[in-house]
Order: C-alpha cells, then structure tokens, then sequence
C-alpha cells in the first residue's frame, strides 16, 4: 500500500512550476503553464486527454513529470488528485446543494439526496464515542477468533470490512464462509471469541440467530445496528449505532459505511508495525500474482518534442 498524499503537496508543487516555468524548454514550459493554469483538469484527467488540452504530446508530458523529479504522469498527477479531495471539505459551506435544489427535477433530488447522506454520515459518527471505540477494538483484538457476520444487504459491508480488516487482525473471519447459514461455521464459538455483527431493519432471522448463539455460548457481541433494541434475548456487549434514514425505499448505508471505515482505521493502528507489515506482503503479493489490471506503458522515444 502506498502512503497516503499530503494534499498540500499539489500547492507547493504549483509554486515550484511557477518558480521553473521560465528556465523549461519551450515544449514544457506549455506543458507547466497548463497544469498552472488547470490543476483540477490535470489531477482528473488522464494522460492522453491532458495532452490533447495542452496542445503537447503526452511524452511531453512524461519529461516534465520527470524534470521535476517524478518517476512518470501518474506519480506528477497525484497529488492534484489528492488536493481534489479537500481535507477542509465541511469547511467549505453547503451553497452548492442550495444551488444544486434550485436547477433541475435532477438536481432537486440529488440535493435531497445528498443532504441527507450527509446528515446521516454526520449523526453515525458523532454517535461514535471514543470510548465504545476503544472497547470494541479492544475486545476485537484480544479474541481467539473475531467472527463478522451480515445478512442480505449489509453482507456487502461486512465482505469489506473483513477483506481490509484481516490484513491487520488476522483472527477476523468472515461468517458465513459459503452459502449456508452463519451458524453453521459458529458451531465451536466460545468465550474467549467475538461476534461483530452489522444488522438494521428489517432484521434477517440467520443474523438473529446467530447472535443469539454467541450470547449462549458466552462471546463477546460487537453489534452495529440502526436500534439499540434488536430482537427478545439479543443483548451486545458494545454497540456503535448509525443512522439509515433514507430518501427512499431501503435503508441508506452511508453512515454505517463511515463507521466501519472509522473502525478499520483504529484496527490498522492498533496492529502497528506488525499490521503495516503484513499489508505490504499482501500488497506485493497481488503485485507479483498479477492481481492487479496494469495497461501497457506508453512508449518512451528518443526523440525530444
């Protein structure tokens, strides 16, 4: 995995170009004075729709990525791309979806339903203390095994949350492993193991049953739900609760999405370096094996443009 992109790298970077621009050839001095001129085009758009705008050749482009110490376009464009993400996001108001409401049948919805994703988003993590996250992670941590279980919808989030998970807490197990039922692969579960359960309404009678199987069993039960009050005989030890309000039929699952990612955060952490190396072993990994789409390299000519 590579290390996340300061997106104040873009900004410092654009006063480099600016500081340069005027001792470049003249080939890439256009070539600079096109990323100045259009960073947010430039960290969107790929190579070849670059050059295109900025009337050079895309191995122009690779030259001035590489006159300024970059390995190639892509490793030069990330931090614009970086920078399109803001880290002072909420900072920035919310006149865009006041004009957003005031264009369009679309765009009426699309505000509607982008206000509340981001009402929902907000309400989950503030419900989030820092206190219920610790516990969880600690008992998490501490378990022989730390099964993840979902049902219906909410599988895919459990799917996730155990794909990134495992590669920092390798006891975390994804049940269930096929197409049964999850207790069937919770048959030997016991007190020294913890059941993480992602479940809202309507809730599925498999994930009822098997929460009520590790209470018996006497598990640690990690449930994040859209209800303190589940089913008769469900009980958790720690709960972390999200909003699914929706401008909908179904339930919206962007606040539980920012919990789980919340979690996965603090679970990457509490690995330490251990996790951060195993991450880079699965990384290699699917490098080696090809796991991984990579088209062609643009060639490289001789030939100064």
């Amino acid at each position: 995995m590579t290390a996340p992109i300061d997106p104040r790298q873009a900004n410092r970077l654009l006063d480099t170009l600016k500081s340069r621009i005027e001792t470049l050839p003249a080939k890439l001095k256009t070539a600079a004075k096109y990323v100045i001129d259009a960073p947010g085009d430039f960290g969107l758009d790929p190579i070849r729709v670059t050059a295109a705008k900025a009337g050079v050749s895309p191995n122009t482009l690779t030259r001035l990525a590489e006159a300024f110490g970059y390995s190639g376009f892509e490793s030069f464009r990330a931090p614009f791309r970086a920078a399109l993400v803001t880290a002072r996001e909420a900072d920035l108001g919310a006149d865009w979806l006041d004009q957003l409401a005031a264009g369009s049948q679309t765009g009426v919805l699309q505000a509607k339903a982008a206000r509340n994703a981001l009402n929902i988003t907000a309400r989950s993590l503030r419900l989030m203390t820092a206190e219920r996250v610790e516990a969880i992670i600690a008992a998490m941590t501490s378990a022989r095994h730390c099964y993840v279980t979902a049902s219906r919808s909410s599988h895919a989030l459990a799917y996730y949350f155990h794909y990134v998970g495992r590669m920092a807490l390798p006891s975390l197990e994804l049940v269930p492993r096929h197409m049964g039922d999850a207790a069937d692969d919770l048959l030997d579960i016991g007190p020294e193991d913890c059941l993480f359960v992602i479940t809202f309404a309507p809730y599925s009678t498999s994930t009822i049953r098997a929460l009520r199987m590790a209470r018996d069993a006497g598990a640690t039960i990690v449930l994040l739900s859209d209800s303190d009050t589940i089913a008769p005989g469900v009980h958790a030890d720690h709960q972390v609760l999200f909003s699914t309000q929706s401008p909908h039929s179904f339930g919206c699952l962007s606040g539980a999405m920012v919990t789980l990612e919340c979690l996965l955060s603090h679970l990457i952490d509490a690995g330490g370096t251990a996790a951060q190396a195993r991450i880079e072993r699965y990384e290699a990994m699917r490098q080696d094996s090809g796991a991984y789409w990579s088209g062609r390299q643009l060639p490289r000519t001789s030939s100064r443009t």
